[in-house]
């Protein structure tokens, strides 16, 4: 009732004003009616698109937006209450995405909103290798009363450096194409695991934060989360969370862990003496089984990233040309770095977490984390013991340690 009240306000505001502009006309000449009926025009366009309740966002005619918008907490509406800032941590939902993924990035930040942040409040920034447009960035920055900031990736952090042999890239490429490896004559697919393996934190809207939340478009977030995972991480002295892990495809890192190998050799000070090369390897790191955390969902320290060990060890991979001469994903990059240049028991495994990114997902398969959260996944379908998973050597790591402490 309340909207067609103001409906009706708005057309007798709207028959008013043309009643007086058609006395306006008759004193002006007619010359002057097309400018004025069209002013007039734009002028309710204007009304209408500013108005938040008038459905989508203007799709722009021409031309892209400046590289960021940032809202601040300060800009947000009086009604919402977020939690104080000193409880929250010092943290942000990270979203690499593009024009064209629209559909499923509303879908991502409806789930993740109505889920999580509503509670929380914290901000969004979304990277582009290209201007987000004027429509998409009104579509999405609906979503949420959180502060949304749209950024876009510097080209030197995305394309494929001058330095890499070309043609030794793209034989690479079409012999993965010929043997049916996904994302395997990809260079776009290559660029993105380089830029999430050593780039995305040096991102200017990424410097002020320390935690981060990766989001996808298109994934499914099942349970409700009602207490805060950043400060969980942040209390709890944690570094690295996941939700799924299982092996690498062996043809796309013919050569990573001989790579791993040679740095190891080179700069042991870097490796942690509690560290977890046994989820990584059954024979004290001779091999490497594949193991490694699916990336499209990590909530991890991005101080970690910043680290002496890491930003040596991405340069020293970098200096490889794996990512292009073979397929190097950021995830097994992360992953063996998590496992080796710090304790294990920094790395955190969110059983309470339901998500989906196709093909595979993680269901709490307690009945009462499962009731708990809501969820609306089948705690029976979960992919946490499937053949390629590698959560039990996760889960051995643990186990065997307790075992010793307790002499059983």
């Amino acid at each position: 009732m309340a909207v067609l009240g103001q409906k009706r306000y708005i057309l007798a505001t709207l028959a008013i004003l043309l009643s007086f502009l058609f006395l306006l006309q008759i004193s002006r000449g007619p010359n002057s009616q097309h400018t004025t009926i069209s002013e007039l025009y734009q002028s309710v366009q204007e009304l209408r698109f500013s108005d938040s309740d008038s459905g989508d966002a203007k799709r722009p005619q021409s031309g892209h937006t400046e590289n960021h918008d940032i809202y601040l907490d300060s800009d947000l509406p009086s009604h919402i209450q977020l939690p104080p800032k000193e409880t929250r941590a010092n943290a942000t939902l990270v979203f690499l995405c593009r024009n064209d993924d629209l559909s499923g990035v509303v879908s991502t930040i409806q789930q993740v909103e109505d889920r999580f942040n509503r509670k929380f409040g914290y901000p969004w920034v979304l990277l582009n290798d290209e201007p987000f447009t004027d429509y998409f960035k009104g579509r999405v920055s609906v979503l949420t009363d959180a502060p949304m900031t749209f950024g876009l990736v510097p080209r030197e952090h995305w394309v494929q450096p001058d330095w890499i042999d070309e043609s030794k890239a793209e034989s690479a490429r079409r012999m993965m194409r010929m043997q049916g490896v996904v994302y395997g004559d990809s260079v776009s697919y290559r660029n993105m695991c380089r830029f999430n393996s050593g780039f995305f934190f040096k991102h200017e809207l990424l410097q002020p934060f320390r935690y981060y939340w990766r989001v996808e478009p298109g994934i499914k977030l099942y349970c409700d989360l009602d207490y805060d995972p950043f400060v969980f991480m942040e209390k709890n002295k944690k570094t690295y969370g996941f939700t799924i892990t299982f092996d690498e495809i062996p043809k796309t890192v013919p050569t990573l862990w001989d790579s791993v190998k040679e740095f190891i050799q080179e700069h042991p000070e870097y490796i942690d003496k509690n560290n977890a090369m046994d989820y990584l390897s059954e024979d004290h790191g001779m091999t490497w089984n594949l193991c490694h955390f699916w990336s499209n969902f990590e909530i991890a320290d991005m101080d970690f990233w910043r680290g002496e060990a890491y930003q040596a060890f991405f340069d020293f991979l970098e200096a490889k040309g794996g990512f292009y001469y073979e397929r190097w994903g950021d995830a097994p990059v992360h992953s063996i770095a998590a496992a080796l240049f710090q304790p294990k028991d920094r790395i955190h495994f969110f059983s309470d977490i339901g998500y989906r990114h196709d093909p595979f997902q993680h269901c709490p398969r307690g009945y009462a984390e499962w009731q708990r959260g809501k969820c609306a996944c089948d705690r029976h379908d979960t992919f946490d013991y499937a053949g390629q998973s590698c959560l039990w050597r996760f889960e051995d790591l643990f186990y065997m340690e307790r075992r010793n402490e307790t002499g059983a």
